[in-house]
């Protein structure tokens, strides 16, 4: 499945709601649906800079493929990592750097984030495509 079509089916599914309250939900629940990371890649080196709670991000380089695993001790936040982790990994890092995220508007994440939040969401994206950027350079 290509980015846009993993980004299509979350605004899909988003779409089915109308209120927030119930979107935060769904946040959540995918959050919640996240597998913990394993405790050695907790480090200082995985978390993210500019996120008010803590993000952990792995990034493994698998077959020319980005593989991504993070987790959050907020709730929120881990189901916005998780969303970026769905589109994201399992792609090339020229897949990853030239994808719009264009999601992430269309479900209306960041008009309904916090001020504090939105910058963390901008953090997780930025952080995601460095290691593209990285993976690439070795490549």
């Amino acid at each position: 499945m290509t980015i846009n079509e993993k980004q299509d089916k979350i605004i899909e599914e988003f779409n089915t709601f109308d209120e927030w309250m119930d979107r935060y939900q769904i946040l959540i629940d995918l959050g919640n649906e996240l597998a913990p990371l394993d405790e050695k890649h907790k480090t200082d080196q995985n978390l993210i800079e500019g996120c008010q709670s803590r993000v952990w991000l792995q990034a493994d380089y698998i077959d020319g493929k980005i593989v991504f695993q993070a987790e959050s001790d907020a709730l929120i936040v881990k189901g916005i990592i998780t969303l970026l982790v769905k589109v994201l990994s399992g792609h090339t890092p020229d897949e990853i750097l030239n994808a719009n995220l264009y999601f992430i508007d269309k479900i209306g994440l960041k008009e309904h984030l916090s001020p504090t939040r939105s910058n963390g969401l901008l953090s997780m994206v930025k952080q995601i495509r460095m290691y593209a950027l990285a993976y690439k350079a070795k490549g």
